[in-house]
C-alpha cells in the first residue's frame, strides 16, 4: 500500500511588487501550517518523503512543520510550481518505491485536479467537501493499493480522509 498526502501550502501574504513564486506566508498561513504539521504527527501520518515547490509559500510551509514531523527526506522540486495535473502525475510517478507515504506541498488548482484524477473511492464526507473547496492548508490523505508509484492510475485511490485548518480547530479556511 502506497499513502499520498497532498497538502496545499498555507495562506499566502500578497505583498506589493513581489512577484506569486515569491509570496510569503501570511501570519494566518504559519499558525495553520504549525495546527497541520501537528495534526500529521498525532495522526502518525509522516511520510517517508516530501515533495515541495520551489515557491516560498509552499518551502515555508514545510519549513514549520518538518520541525513538528521529525527527520523527513525533502526535494524543493520547481515542476510542481503552478504545475497542471499530468506534471503532478509526472513527478509522482518518479518517486521511488522506497517512500511508502509522500507528502506533496504545492498550490491550487493542480492539486485540487490531482486528488479528482486519482480518487476512485473513499470517505463520502471527504469526496464531497474536498469537491466544494481545497482551501489553503488542506490535506487530503490517498491510498492506493499499489506496490510502484509508477503504477499509480486515475481512480486508483481511496480518500481516506479531508482535512482543512477548520476542521480540526481553526477559526476559518481560505
Amino acid at each position: 500500500m502506497l499513502r499520498l498526502l497532498l497538502l496545499r501550502h498555507a495562506k499566502a501574504a500578497w505583498p506589493a511588487g513581489v512577484l506569486d513564486v515569491d509570496r510569503p506566508l501570511a501570519k494566518r498561513g504559519r499558525e495553520a501550517s504549525a495546527l497541520m504539521g501537528n495534526y500529521i504527527r498525532s495522526e502518525c501520518l509522516s511520510p517517508d518523503l516530501a515533495l515541495v515547490s520551489s515557491a516560498r509559500r509552499t518551502r515555508e510551509t514545510w519549513e514549520l512543520i518538518h520541525p513538528i514531523i521529525g527527520d523527513v527526506e525533502s526535494r524543493s522540486d520547481g515542476r510542481i510550481y503552478e504545475a497542471p495535473v499530468s506534471r503532478l502525475l509526472t513527478v509522482l510517478h518518479e518517486v521511488e518505491p522506497e517512500a511508502r507515504t509522500v507528502l506533496m506541498i504545492g498550490h491550487n488548482p493542480g492539486f485540487e485536479d490531482l486528488a479528482s484524477l486519482l480518487i476512485g473511492e473513499g470517505d463520502m464526507d471527504s469526496i464531497l467537501r474536498l469537491g466544494r473547496k481545497y482551501p489553503t492548508a488542506g490535506l487530503a490523505v490517498i491510498d492506493f493499493p499499489a506496490e510502484s508509484w509508477a503504477h499509480v492510475k486515475r481512480k486508483s485511490g481511496r480518500l481516506e480522509r479531508f482535512v482543512t485548518p477548520k476542521s480540526i480547530g481553526a477559526d476559518e479556511d481560505d
